[in-house]
């Protein structure tokens, strides 16, 4: 993989499952060195942005899910992976809430 701007082209982006679903965002980096060793999504990711993240890691209680970055296909305008978000744990609060919004009529689900 090519070199890349961490901040700039990786934090903050849409991470984009096998299927093309999206199923969150990079919330932090896990690194080893200068290596980047997994993709923090959610929970504890949010630990280091001020009050309101500490209060949002706090109430997710920690439950972060760490993505090695081999699962990362490529990065563009997105962090396409090579799995389905079921498989790396990603998308589950996606998948509880979709079941609430299809029952409200209109929803399109």
């Amino acid at each position: 993989m090519s070199r890349i701007d961490l901040g700039l082209g990786v934090l903050d982006h849409q991470l984009v499952d096998s299927d093309g679903r999206r199923c969150g965002k990079v919330d932090d980096l896990e690194l080893d060195g200068l290596d980047v060793k997994a993709i923090v999504c959610g929970g504890s990711g949010w630990a280091g942005r001020g009050r309101l993240g500490r209060l949002t890691a706090w109430l997710a209680r920690g439950r972060a899910v760490l993505v090695p970055w081999d699962e990362v296909q490529s990065v563009d305008d997105a962090v396409r992976l090579r799995k389905p978000a079921g498989e790396l744990r990603l998308g589950r609060g996606d998948d509880r809430a979709r079941r609430l919004v299809e029952r409200i009529p209109g929803s399109g689900l």
